[in-house]
């Protein structure tokens, strides 16, 4: 089952890291493309600022993403950084690893909502009639990952918690 997950996971990062680097490429291409188009040949190009907005959405939940699939999100360590005790580092990270489940619950609800309001009051970008649910999709698939990845690491969490009680239950007995 272990392996499962391992093997989910590198699918996923190697999903994650290519969505990212078209859409980079995307971003970086269709600005550029945009800012030639005006200032050296005078075209006046509509639409493309709503391609940037959407890959521009996309890349960043994309990142979001990543950076909670690599533990790599914007943390507060100072109270981790204090704790010595193996036990209580243990609960601390579990505990924080169920605070941001219930967090990302909630966002998950709430894109939910967003991406169900947005499809059945459908709105299209002025130029080029995107449909705006398709950037909220892009809400809507990081606030489910980083779901994932917070009940990744309740679980590992936990793990890590029964094996600083065992380790601490065998070194009380044989003291």
């Amino acid at each position: 089952m272990q392996q499962f997950f391992k093997a989910l996971d590198e699918k996923a990062g190697w999903l994650l890291n290519a969505v990212a680097f078209v859409t980079s490429l995307l971003v970086m291409g269709l600005m550029l493309f945009l800012i030639l188009a005006r200032y050296v040949f005078g075209w006046s190009l509509v639409g493309i600022l709503e391609l940037v907005m959407l890959a521009g959405m996309w890349l960043y939940m994309t990142g979001a993403l990543i950076a909670s699939r690599r533990h790599e999100h914007l943390v507060v360590d100072f109270l981790e950084l204090q704790l010595r005790d193996a036990r209580l580092k243990a609960l601390h990270k579990t505990l924080v690893a169920v605070i941001v489940a219930v967090i990302s619950a909630c966002f998950v609800y709430w894109a939910l909502r967003m991406l169900a309001w947005g499809v059945q009051r459908p709105q299209h970008t002025p130029e080029l009639s995107i449909p705006l649910w398709v950037s909220q999709a892009a809400i809507m698939t990081a606030s489910i990952g980083c779901f994932c990845y917070a009940l990744r690491d309740v679980w590992q969490g936990g793990v890590e918690l029964r094996a600083a009680r065992s380790s601490y239950s065998l070194a009380k007995e044989e003291s």
